[in-house]
């Protein structure tokens, strides 16, 4: 007699609850060298030795920011984790702490939420070690949503802001342009079936060249680096060069002028691409760059942009334009 083994029904966040679910993750998650004290109470306890701290958040949720048929959990937590510290070394601060939201639909399985915590310890550990997740909240929705609270320690310097730069500047870059851009074009045009939907087996054979989009690798340290060489304005490219750099440009009063010849072979999409998240700075004239970054333009008198000379317009990632919500 044959007899048939019964089926393996995985553990769903419904079917095992929110305190089993945690007790599941907590283990996986980075512990933040700085906490004090760490999840299991109201909050969490984190040193700020120098009595001030930068803290930023960021939303991912399923649709406009991400596609489950190409991400795996472990890129979601990566991801989630990556985009946000490079927030931190924005600012030229040490990422010390995250705090992280999760809602999912009830019927998830358990490994879901294993797969985001490991995504985002391994993402501390490798761009920012020392850093860990303190705490944070589950919920159920119909639409997974992740949304990270990060926390940064100035080491008693001034931030870095994006309001500091003056004509003369080099305008540099640490980090790539237009990778993350390139990758979701791929994606879009290779990883779907025929009806348009993602595919995930499809995106399963590009992932070599698509992991600039699902899972970055920020140069977070180089943050800190240029704080210390004395960067004037810094910011995260989350949107693209261009948008990113037309913000900092409003802030400081100032023009930026681009040279093309060193944005890479598609001046284009390094100019319009998002989700590098590499970090734009402004150092004063002269000064000798940090090995991390490289000199792209030069801020100018005036205001808006230019490549070459001639005027180029502030375009880039817009959630609330660019989003088309049938994609899947």
């Amino acid at each position: 007699m044959t007899i048939t083994p019964e089926p393996v029904v995985a553990d769903t966040l419904g079917s095992i609850g929110e305190s089993a679910v945690l007790a599941r993750i907590f283990p996986r998650l980075p512990a933040a060298a700085s906490a004090l004290l760490g999840p299991g109470d109201d909050c969490a306890v984190v040193a700020a030795p120098d009595g001030r701290f930068v803290v930023t958040t960021d939303m991912m949720i399923h649709g406009p920011d991400f596609r489950l048929a190409w991400s795996t959990p472990h890129d979601l937590g990566w991801k989630a984790a990556a985009s946000n510290l490079a927030d931190v070394a924005a600012m030229g601060a040490v990422p010390s702490a995250l705090v992280v939201a999760i809602a999912a639909p009830a019927d998830s399985p358990v490994s879901l939420l294993e797969g985001i915590a490991d995504g985002l310890r391994d993402a501390c550990e490798t761009l920012a070690p020392g850093c860990g997740v303190v705490g944070g909240d589950l919920s159920v929705s119909a639409t997974i949503t992740i949304a990270v609270t990060a926390f940064g320690d100035l080491e008693g310097r001034t931030p870095v802001l994006r309001s500091g730069a003056s004509p003369g500047d080099t305008v540099a870059v640490a980090g790539p342009l237009g990778e993350a851009a390139l990758a979701l074009r791929l994606l879009f045009s290779n990883a779907v079936d025929p009806s348009g939907r993602p595919d995930a087996a499809l995106a399963t054979a590009l992932r070599s060249r698509t992991a600039p989009q699902l899972a970055p690798t920020p140069p977070i340290a180089a943050g800190r680096v240029a704080a210390l060489a004395g960067a004037t304005a810094m910011l995260d490219l989350s949107d693209g060069l261009a948008i990113d750099c037309a913000r900092l440009a409003r802030a400081s009063g100032v023009g930026v002028d681009f040279a093309s010849a060193t944005l890479g072979p598609d001046t284009a999409l390094a100019l319009a691409g998002g989700e590098d998240h590499s970090l734009l700075a402004t150092f004063p004239p002269g000064a000798t760059l940090p090995a991390e970054f490289r000199r792209i333009g030069v801020c100018i008198e005036g205001q808006g942009l230019t490549v070459d000379g001639s005027p180029h317009d502030s375009t880039g990632w817009d959630p609330y334009r660019d989003w088309a919500g049938s994609a899947g």
